[in-house]
């Protein structure tokens, strides 16, 4: 991935926003805003961008989104149900119709057998749909999130 592909998907996935009269909110934890900052860096994003939470704790992940501390205890912060709370938290905390939720372990510690580095869980909110993706990234830190933020905008820019 190159900065000018990444700039190219975050437009493209403006433009369906903004055909749409949609607006798009951000909830991300091993992303670190990544995903954010790639939309933000498009000229004009402000029509279609309405916010991006960083929640990197699991009591981030409480307070600002509304995940439950019953989810984080049972399925951890890095599984579908977490995302998928996320996501939803993230829509009823903005003006957006369009959301997205991602939680993941990039290492390079932090993995277990059943959640080795590299696993991602995104969750994707569009009008009337919501549902999770389970992705196993590989490569370091750097490569994991990169991965992941790619994954987001190719999916949104070309599956809304």
């Amino acid at each position: 991935m190159n900065l000018r592909e990444l700039d190219h998907l975050a437009a493209e996935l403006g433009a369906h926003l903004q055909q749409n009269n949609w607006h798009l909110v951000t909830a991300e934890s091993c992303t670190g805003g990544w995903l954010a900052e790639a939309v933000t860096a498009i000229a004009g994003s402000s029509a279609w961008f309405d916010r991006g939470f960083i929640t990197y704790s699991n009591v981030a992940k409480q307070e600002m989104l509304g995940v439950s501390s019953e989810t984080l205890a049972k399925y951890g912060a890095v599984s579908k149900q977490t995302v998928l709370e996320m996501v939803n938290g993230a829509l009823a905390h903005s003006h957006a119709q369009v959301g997205v939720a991602i939680s993941g372990i990039a290492g390079p510690s932090g993995g277990t057998p059943d959640k080795p580095i590299g696993t991602v869980w995104i969750a994707y909110a569009v009008p009337h749909n919501v549902y999770a993706q389970h992705n196993y990234f590989r490569g370091g830190r750097f490569s994991i999130r990169q991965q992941a933020v790619m994954t987001v905008l190719e999916r949104l820019a070309h599956g809304l």
